[in-house]
């Protein structure tokens, strides 16, 4: 039953009358929202979106791996973006951009190698489709990012992209193996056959061998082991 202003200071102060106490200024990053009562000031709330405690773990994991550069790209006010962006050795950090910028730092980069773009909210979906891997996050992403990305991690644990980018790398190092092995072997044995070394029931007999030999070594993927926290076993991704 009584009026309730929340907004910034200017405005609650112009409906309240009272201008309260002195407000601390608002740490870099940080929101101040200002709270009034009928015709009292009540006081503030500071508002601030924590770095996730794993990131910085995660890019210098990332680096380790062969990515070359690592930039931000976000919607954000500069000072967000710096604040975030401190102490993580990020290569360059783009703030302040609405969607289409945000698709023009991508194509930029892309003229630098291939771009891998992860990201959650509507505003990150076109760059997400225009990013050679675009990467969502799933779990409290929206469903727009979700359908422009090639990649939806279905938790909310940003480490775990990491841990895709590494099942990836060594799932297509597995796959080329067995197609060169395969391969290879097939034609030698189709050589030998031609050469007459082999009788048509020992060519079809190895290869089947081979044929099993291939599967059981690409089978190899369902092992893969990924990095866990530091300090920590790595684990089979089964």
């Amino acid at each position: 039953g009584r009026a309730v202003f929340v907004g910034g200071h200017g405005f609650v102060t112009a409906r309240t009358g009272d201008a309260g106490s002195a407000i601390a200024a608002a740490e870099a990053g940080s929101v101040l929202v200002a709270v009034g009562v009928e015709k009292q000031f009540a006081g503030s709330i500071l508002m601030a979106d924590p770095v996730r405690a794993d990131v910085g773990e995660m890019l210098a994991g990332l680096r380790r791996d062969g990515v070359k550069r690592l930039v931000l790209a976000t919607g954000d006010r500069a000072a967000v973006a710096e604040r975030i962006a401190g102490g993580l050795g990020l290569d360059a950090i783009h703030a302040e951009l609405s969607p289409d910028r945000k698709v023009h730092v991508v194509l930029e980069e892309r003229k630098l190698g291939p771009v891998m773009m992860v990201g959650d909210g509507v505003n990150d979906a076109p760059a997400l489709a225009v990013a050679e891997v675009g990467v969502a996050m799933g779990a409290r992403g929206a469903a727009a990012s979700a359908e422009a990305a090639d990649v939806v991690l279905l938790v909310d644990r940003i480490d775990r992209l990491r841990t895709g980018f590494v099942i990836a790398r060594r799932a297509r190092a597995i796959a080329l193996q067995s197609v060169v092995v395969g391969i290879g072997l097939s034609v030698l044995a189709m050589l030998a056959a031609g050469f007459g070394y082999l009788r048509p029931v020992q060519g079809a007999l190895l290869q089947e061998a081979i044929d099993v030999a291939t599967i059981l070594n690409a089978l190899r993927s369902l092992r893969i082991a990924v990095p866990a926290a530091e300090g920590a076993a790595t684990r089979p991704a089964t």
